[in-house]
């Protein structure tokens, strides 16, 4: 049956989502760094008809999606009907003979994924939006939408303090013990991140603390999932990977990074800074390396390439650089088959691999949840786009849970990648406690 399409008169997501925001699942996938090229599309899906959150999400999520197969209308926006959702970081113990990390609360689910007959669609380039998907489900989305009043003044007067779970000096010792594992020859890099928890600010909504993130540091791969016992926030700038229908694929692994400059002079010399860093520059390399590894046992043979490599991407908090990995997936082979082959992201884990998550298993203070999972959508077509969940605020219950990390090296000083993780981790703290940009 052809999908319905109906013109949706509005081109803010964000206003018309926010009746939504407290719904048990509703995705907002929100390309939200206006006039950045990287930011096209995005997405609303609401009203699922099923939602797959079992602990083990691979088999039933190709299960589904199996079911689900049909093609998208041409010349519109590509996630057009599917699933869409969260995967979370702790998922990799299914793909890998790994330790557990400490038990800590709040204790995350494993994915929260929902089965959706309808989406928003939103074409920033154009200015145009519709809704697409089965009749009844696209007209009452549409319904939906159109009936949220006015996007009310985002306030700041409400806030809470995060703080780490480790001393400095702890989390300093942790680097320096992956240093040495590093000069054992046991690994080249890992991704050690760090845990900031603080109890939920009475009053303040999860999509207002989206908001607030959004306000000071918008990614081209923001998003806003509701869930049952809380809600994640993201201003991910990096895509983990995506497949279209034809099975091309794509990877934009970020590794190096250097904080925005208060005036024009100190921002370009932070670029320039890290444009020159040796060890940003062989820490981003590696990463490139092992996303190419990982494409490979799903991809065509000779059909990985590397068309940018450490080029320097600006955002509005941080520079990055940022590596893209292509390839052409094998016939027979599906979404479901590249995520398992790629999950985690490698540029939140490091290199080798498995022994990387042996080490992040064994020094971080609690398992990750959804921080350095994925996140985004999975269409009826067969093409997937996945975000790196990372600069995320995960509310469960009434805690809130904010990470940051890096990738460490042989050449990491401990003290300036602590520094780093405090860079990475500011935006989100500062929209916690209500500090306006």
């Amino acid at each position: 049956m052809q999908p319905t399409v109906l013109d949706l008169p509005v081109t803010d997501p964000v206003a018309v989502f926010a009746p939504l925001a407290d719904d048990p699942l509703a995705v907002l996938l929100d390309s939200a760094a206006g006039g950045d090229p990287r930011s096209h599309y995005s997405y609303i899906a609401a009203d699922p008809v099923d939602i797959l959150d079992a602990d083990a999400p691979f088999a039933a999520l190709a299960a589904r999606l199996a079911a689900r197969r049909r093609p998208a209308v041409a010349g519109l926006p590509p996630f057009q009907s599917g699933v869409a959702g969260w995967l979370s970081y702790d998922l990799n113990r299914q793909l890998e003979r790994l330790p557990s990390p400490p038990p800590a609360t709040p204790a995350f689910a494993a994915a929260r994924l929902g089965e959706f007959n309808a989406v928003a669609a939103f074409d920033h380039r154009q200015g145009k939006a519709w809704v697409i998907g089965a009749h009844k489900a696209a007209h009452h989305l549409r319904d939906r939408l159109l009936a949220a009043p006015p996007l009310a003044p985002l306030e700041w007067n409400i806030g809470g303090t995060a703080r780490p779970d480790l001393p400095r000096e702890r989390y300093e010792a942790d680097i320096a013990q992956v240093i040495a594992y590093i000069h054992a020859g046991d690994v080249f890099q890992v991704n050690l991140a760090q845990r900031f928890t603080a109890p939920w600010p009475q009053g303040l909504s999860p999509f207002s603390l989206y908001r607030r993130m959004r306000a000071r540091a918008a990614g081209p791969f923001s998003a806003f999932i509701s869930g049952r016992h809380g809600a994640l926030a993201s201003v991910s700038p990096e895509r983990f990977v995506s497949l279209d229908a034809k099975g091309r694929v794509e990877s934009r692994p970020i590794k190096g990074t250097r904080p925005r400059g208060g005036d024009a002079a100190s921002d370009a010399a932070l670029a320039a800074e890290l444009v020159a860093s040796v060890k940003d520059r062989a820490e981003n390399l590696m990463i490139l390396d092992l996303m190419r590894n990982d494409l490979s046992r799903v991809c065509a043979l000779g059909s990985i390439a590397a068309p940018q490599r450490m080029a320097l991407e600006t955002y509005a908090a941080v520079h990055h650089l940022v590596s893209v990995v292509t390839g052409q997936l094998r016939p027979g082979l599906g979404a479901i088959d590249l995520l398992r082959a790629s999950f985690p992201p490698g540029s939140v884990t490091g290199a080798p691999k498995v022994r990387a998550m042996e080490i992040i298993a064994e020094l971080e203070s609690a398992p990750r949840g959804p921080y350095c999972g994925a996140y985004g959508w999975f269409g009826d077509d067969g093409a997937m786009d996945l975000a790196v969940a990372i600069r995320v605020a995960a509310r469960h219950d009434n805690t809130v849970v904010i990470h940051a990390g890096g990738g460490i090296t042989a050449d990491s000083d401990p003290r300036a990648e602590y520094d780093e993780t405090l860079v990475k981790a500011a935006p989100l703290l500062a929209a916690l406690a209500g500090e306006a940009p």
